[in-house]
């Protein structure tokens, strides 16, 4: 199974690429609207608008061999913890050799914007980006068969 943070995602046609290739079943999940499919291996689920309700159905539900695409760090801390592989839309692979960092970083940064230290701009998410994340999300599809 391969779940989508599909809030603000910029590479679903990628996810649904790769999960066609290898017969994984989709599961986006946002807080608004998913366009639908008709394949039977693609599911939208809906949440609440709370804060952290897509992060908190994902994390529940992620396990040993699925896969999480997200740039939610706290989620990917989460789904890591729980044996899932981890990935955001640029290709980042979060893991337990990396996720303590990722986490420290994250946390950095909210703490220099909340200080007015930083604006807290994100990079423009590139084509390179996009294809990054293609040979990650591949790769990774490929260890969970094995």
């Amino acid at each position: 199974m391969i779940y989508v943070d599909a809030d603000a995602c910029p590479v679903k046609a990628e996810v649904l690429k790769v999960a066609e290739r290898h017969g994984f079943e989709v599961t986006f999940v946002a807080n608004s609207g998913l366009r639908p499919s008709r394949d039977p291996m693609v599911h939208n689920v809906i949440v609440s608008a709370s804060f952290d309700a897509a992060d908190d159905w994902i994390a529940e539900r992620a396990h040993e061999g699925d896969i999480v695409v997200t740039a939610d760090v706290p989620l990917a801390v989460r789904c890591v913890a729980a044996g899932a592989f981890v990935t955001g839309p640029s290709g980042r692979v979060f893991d337990k050799s990396n996720i303590g960092m990722a986490s420290a970083m994250r946390d950095l940064g909210q703490h220099l914007r909340e200080t007015g230290e930083s604006k807290g701009y994100n990079a423009a998410f590139t084509q390179r980006d996009r294809s990054t994340f293609l040979e990650t999300l591949d790769r990774l599809a490929r260890q969970t068969k094995k």
